[in-house]
C-alpha cells in the first residue's frame, strides 16, 4: 500500500510539472534572456540541457561518445513560432551537421520548424535537414506532441518517408491509436522511437501511467521488433527495461534510449552490461519546458534540481554516465 501511495504521489507531482511546462505565463516569465527566473533556474536546467550553445554542445557530445554512448541531438533554441523561427531552427540543424564529426542522429520537433503555421514550410525545412543528414550518414527522428497534433506529424512523415530512408518517427504507447499507426508506418529497417507518452490525455484517447501502460508498451515493442524496425526503447522506467531485457527485446536492432540527465546511473548499468545505449541530448536556450518535462519523467529529481540551485554550479558533461 505504501509503494502504491508513493507512486501516486510521484504521478501527481509529475502532472504538476507538466502543467507548469504548458503554462504560457510560466514560459513567458523565463523566456526573457535577462529574467531573474531564468538566471535562478539555469544551473538546474543544465543538468538536462547539455549546453546553451553549439560549440559547448559539441564538446560535451564528444565526452558522451567517448564513454560508449550513441547520442541524439535536439536543438531547443529560443522560444518562438512561425516561418522565421522555423528557418532559424533549420539553419541551426544544418550548421550542426556541417561540423565534424556530425551527430549521427537528430531529434526534430516539426512545430519548431513552423508546422503550426505552414505545413509546406515545415516539410521543406525538414527535407533540407534530412538531405544534409543523409549526405553524412545520419538520420532524423521526428518527435511527437499531444494527441490532436499526431495526424499532422504522421502526414509529414508519410510525405517524406519514401524520399528519405533516414527518416524515423516517435510513437507514444499510451495513445489507443498507436497500434493502428504501427500498421501504417512500421516497415523493415525504419527507425521507430517508442515512448510511453508524456502528455496527459483523456481516458478515451490514452491510458494513464500504470501496469496497463507498461504491458502495452512491451506489446507494442514486440510488434515493432516483429516488423523488422530498428527500435529505440525510450524510457527511464527500470522495471520496464528489465522486463524488455528478459523478453529478449534488446539487441542488435533495439537500443535503450534515455533523456540526458534523467537516471544516468540506470543507463550506465545497461551500457556496462553490453547493451546498446543512446542519450537524447538537447541544447539551446529555450530550456524551461525541457527542464520541467525532464523532472516530470522522474519526480524525485526535483530534489537534485534544488541541490543544483543551491550549489549554483552546472554539472560537468558526462556526470553519472
Amino acid at each position: 500500500m505504501q509503494e502504491l501511495s508513493q507512486r501516486a504521489l510521484y504521478e501527481a507531482a509529475a502532472e504538476g510539472l507538466r502543467v507548469l511546462a504548458a503554462d504560457p505565463r510560466c514560459l513567458a516569465a523565463a523566456g526573457n534572456p535577462g529574467s531573474a527566473l531564468r538566471e535562478i533556474l539555469a544551473p538546474a536546467a543544465l543538468r538536462y540541457v547539455l549546453a546553451p550553445g553549439r560549440e559547448e554542445f559539441l564538446q560535451a557530445l564528444s565526452v558522451l561518445r567517448a564513454k560508449g554512448y550513441a547520442v541524439t541531438a535536439e536543438f531547443v533554441g529560443e522560444a518562438g513560432a512561425g516561418a522565421a523561427h522555423g528557418e532559424r531552427t533549420a539553419e541551426e540543424y544544418l550548421a550542426l551537421l556541417g561540423r565534424q564529426p556530425a551527430p549521427e542522429r537528430l531529434g526534430v520537433d516539426l512545430f519548431r520548424l513552423g508546422l503550426a503555421t505552414s505545413r509546406a514550410g515545415a516539410v521543406r525545412r525538414a527535407a533540407r535537414i534530412l538531405a544534409a543528414a543523409e549526405e553524412r550518414g545520419g538520420e532524423v527522428v521526428l518527435g511527437m506532441d499531444r494527441s490532436p497534433t499526431v495526424d499532422a506529424v504522421l502526414g509529414v512523415h508519410r510525405q517524406l518517408a519514401d524520399r528519405y530512408a533516414n527518416l524515423g518517427l516517435t510513437l507514444q504507447a499510451h495513445l489507443h491509436r498507436t497500434e493502428e499507426d504501427i500498421r501504417r508506418v512500421a516497415r523493415p529497417g525504419r527507425m521507430i522511437r517508442l515512448v510511453k507518452g508524456e502528455f496527459r490525455e483523456p481516458p478515451e484517447v490514452a491510458l494513464g501511467r500504470g501496469p496497463a501502460l507498461d504491458d502495452r508498451y512491451l506489446d507494442l515493442a514486440r510488434r515493432l521488433v516483429d516488423r523488422g524496425v530498428r527500435l529505440s526503447l525510450a524510457t527511464q522506467d527500470p522495471d520496464l527495461l528489465a522486463e524488455a531485457v528478459r523478453a529478449g527485446l534488446v539487441g542488435r536492432d533495439t537500443e535503450i534510449e534515455m533523456l540526458h540527465g534523467v537516471r544516468p546511473e540506470l543507463l550506465r548499468h545497461h551500457r556496462e552490461a553490453g547493451r546498446p545505449c543512446r542519450i537524447h541530448a538537447a541544447y539551446g536556450t529555450d530550456w524551461l519546458p525541457h527542464l520541467l518535462r525532464r523532472l516530470a519523467e522522474h519526480p524525485p529529481m526535483v530534489l537534485t534540481a534544488l541541490s543544483d540551485l543551491g550549489s549554483r554550479r552546472a554539472q560537468p558533461a558526462g556526470t553519472g554516465y
